[in-house]
């Protein structure tokens, strides 16, 4: 998979979710955070990233900055994904199945933010399993890096370059 520059990229970031740890030591208990945060573009790039630090501003840039090193390309069609996936991260499952226009977003918790950054607009989801935020955000992300465009697969299986199975479908449909 090539790697995809982010500063080529207009990014927004979405924090998803900060837990607070404790340390207990003799002195007492030593807190650090970890923060979750996605970052997309709106337009099918779409990256998660975890960091952790001692203050809470520190984890949300660590965060973002490893989410801009991650980022994936989702293939997507009219704002919706063009056909229906589940994904399994952890003991996490997502089910993700494309929706008509104006369906709007119908998701929960990390699987909305991701898909909010990476532009979908139409879908519809279902977390299946456990309800972890990393392991939900994580098992999105994967389900969305597996899509793969159907038109250019035809081509590649069928040994054509595109544009020649792009104008025999549009023949056939003639």
């Amino acid at each position: 998979m090539e790697k995809i520059d982010s500063e080529e990229l207009t990014l927004t970031e979405k924090l998803v979710h900060i837990n607070r740890v404790a340390k207990v030591m003799k002195g007492g208990r030593r807190f650090r955070f970890s923060a979750l945060v996605v970052v997309g573009d709106g337009n099918g790039h779409v990256g998660a990233g975890l960091g952790k630090a001692r203050e809470i501003p520190e984890a949300i840039r660590k965060a973002g900055a490893i989410a801009r090193k991650e980022l994936i390309k989702a293939p997507l069609k009219d704002g919706t994904i063009p056909y229906a996936i589940t994904t399994k991260f952890g003991a996490a499952r997502v089910l993700l199945k494309p929706a008509a226009p104006g369906t709007g977003v119908i998701a929960g918790g990390g699987v909305r933010a991701v898909l909010q950054v990476a532009g979908v607009t139409d879908i519809l989801t279902k977390s299946l399993g456990s309800s972890n935020p990393i392991n939900v955000v994580r098992a999105t992300i994967l389900a969305l890096s597996k899509l793969k465009e159907p038109e250019v697969e035809v081509a590649k299986r069928k040994g054509q370059p595109l544009a020649s199975a792009e104008e025999a479908s549009s023949s056939e449909q003639a």
